[in-house]
């Protein structure tokens, strides 16, 4: 926690830099360590001890998420999801049914680090809240909760949410 308070302050002092300047004297793996610190002020010191520069080396855990089925059921399968703060997921996301769904849990997305989204031949990095699956569609989520808490998952499609295409995340310490 103190490396991360030091690394902020740092990065502070030098930000009249012009930004290219900063980002080669820094280097990368300082700004995702960096990154990283200052999603963790406020968390535990038992979380950012396990966030290191080689986060991205850590073996990824895969959990698979059917948006529908093959029945056009209006359901998420699994409905309910639990990850641990401070571990590297891939969430595999799958829509076998005939209608196009979306999994939409912006607080849980504003609570991850998104390392990559990953569909067909694109990766997409950066802020996720929510991915639309066509039928047929598969995509893998790449990310690192970060923020524990009880998030809601839901299709907001016009009667999906209602037919109870919902489901809950947990992520804990």
């Amino acid at each position: 926690m103190e490396v991360c308070k030091h690394l902020y302050q740092f990065f502070m002092t030098i930000l009249t830099f012009p930004t290219f300047a900063l980002l080669q004297a820094l280097g990368r793996n300082y700004i995702i360590l960096l990154l990283l610190c200052l999603n963790f002020i406020n968390a535990t010191p038992a979380i950012a001890a396990n966030l290191s520069s080689d986060l991205l080396k850590q073996p990824a855990t895969e959990i698979t998420v059917s948006l529908g089925n093959a029945a056009n059921e209006l359901k998420f399968e699994p409905n309910h999801l639990e990850f641990l703060a401070g571990k590297r997921y891939n969430l595999r996301l799958t829509n076998p049914s005939q209608l196009k769904h979306y999994f939409t849990a912006k607080d849980f997305a504003d609570g991850i680090w998104t390392q990559k989204v990953e569909a067909g031949k694109v990766e997409i990095k950066g802020a996720i809240h929510e991915l639309e699956l066509k039928p047929g569609a598969e995509a893998e989520w790449v990310f690192v909760p970060l923020k524990s808490g009880t998030y809601g998952l839901r299709c907001p499609i016009a009667g999906h949410t209602e037919a109870g295409m919902i489901g809950e995340i947990v992520i804990s310490n």
